[in-house]
């Protein structure tokens, strides 16, 4: 006698057949894949303009685009009722694709999925949308963009207790690559914004270490006085150094081909001409606008590819616990997608350059010239940090 389905997949096909009606009672029409697979297709989305950032909302949320059958990672094609295509754009739930490239995300804080330009032009004004356009989402391959998706999709803890040593939880560590003096230069998660916890930490860090200068990549002077008035603040060594003027509020963006970036990082260097170390260089995590210009300072005094993606990829060994041994896909994945777009912006994104063998201090120098930096200015600064 034939079994009947298990009451979970009875279950399963019901939850199926009730969404599907309800979508298509509120004018979205899933399709049924030829393996019988609903989800894999889904039209007549509204679409609504995304004000702030710049995109294309589409008016499903992620457990409901997720339960028809879709999953980040994979592939999809979006067209809107204006002809307007994307084809093979990722389907991610952060921005995890390089700037000026195309994806749909479904983000934790956003009312419904969105597509857009990652840093780059309003996709509604690019697309030609109105109000009266609609939307379908169709599947284009299952899975293509799994890895990056798992290399990225990181998550870390707050509590101390968590990790091996002070100077782990707080991402905090000497800077001695290529020519770069030993003692000098220093990274870590912000020793005034506490929002993770660290702040403390990374404070008694620096105090220790003899930091006499400290570039902030993310805050404002408004922020960080608020920082300061919190209850929580506990960072007396940081308190001192702002207020003898020793912190330069560079207020950075995440995006380091925006001219906004590089006129601020410009600013932040010129400042530390005008200061002697050991220096700090922190953002809010020491992650990402930290690893862009300690990147640079590293090319500029002399390192090469291999000692620059060996003390960038420290971070996600500190916060993630991702190294080479325990896991190489990751870590091969996350240094390709994001240390060496990074690199190669030195060399004006040439893809030809070879990064193992370039060097990469004459592309550093470079780079700050075109950014306004003086053959002077450049040299003291390569001077500062490794005589």
């Amino acid at each position: 006698m034939k079994k009947g389905l298990s009451k979970p997949k009875r279950r399963e096909m019901i939850w199926v057949m009730c969404l599907t009606v309800i979508l298509i009672l509120v004018g979205i029409v899933p399709s049924l894949a030829e393996d019988g697979e609903t989800g894999l297709e889904v039209s007549g989305l509204q679409v609504i303009h995304e004000l702030e950032f710049g995109g294309v909302y589409i008016t499903l949320t992620i457990e409901e685009l997720n339960d028809l059958g879709f999953a980040f990672g994979d592939s999809v094609n979006v067209v809107f009722s204006n002809g307007y295509t994307l084809e093979d754009i990722p389907y991610y739930n952060g921005f995890y694709c390089h700037n000026g490239e195309t994806l749909l995300i479904g983000y934790p804080k956003y009312d419904y999925i969105k597509a857009c330009i990652n840093y780059g032009d309003d996709l509604w004004d690019v697309a030609g949308l109105d109000e009266n356009d609609t939307a379908r989402i169709a599947l284009n391959e299952r899975g293509k963009y799994a890895n990056i998706q798992e290399a990225r999709d990181l998550r870390y803890g707050d509590d101390r207790s968590l990790y091996e040593s002070d100077a782990i939880f707080a991402n905090f560590r000497n800077i001695c690559v290529g020519n770069l003096r030993e003692g000098l230069l220093y990274r870590s998660a912000s020793p005034c914004d506490n929002q993770h916890n660290r702040a403390p930490y990374a404070d008694a860090l620096i105090a220790d270490a003899g930091v006499r200068f400290i570039l902030n990549l993310a805050d404002t002077d408004e922020k960080m006085k608020g920082y300061i008035g919190q209850e929580d603040f506990n960072s007396p060594y940081f308190l001192s150094l702002y207020q003898e003027g020793k912190v330069h509020p560079a207020a950075m963006n995440m995006n380091f081909s925006s001219e906004s970036f590089r006129t601020k990082m410009v600013g932040a260097l010129r400042a530390m001409l005008n200061n002697d170390g050991p220096y700090l260089i922190h953002c809010t995590e020491g992650k990402d606008r930290t690893g862009f210009v300690c990147m640079l300072l590293e090319a500029l005094c002399g390192a090469g590819y291999e000692e620059i993606a060996e003390d960038y990829m420290i971070t996600y060994r500190n916060y993630y616990g991702v190294t080479k041994e325990s896991e190489p896909v990751k870590y091969e994945t996350i240094q390709r997608e994001l240390l060496e777009p990074m690199i190669r912006a030195l060399m004006d994104d040439n893809p030809e350059v070879d990064l193992q063998t370039a060097d990469l201090s004459e592309y550093a120098g470079g780079f700050l010239k075109t950014l306004g930096m003086s053959e002077e200015e450049i040299t003291r600064l390569r001077d500062k940090l490794t005589k």
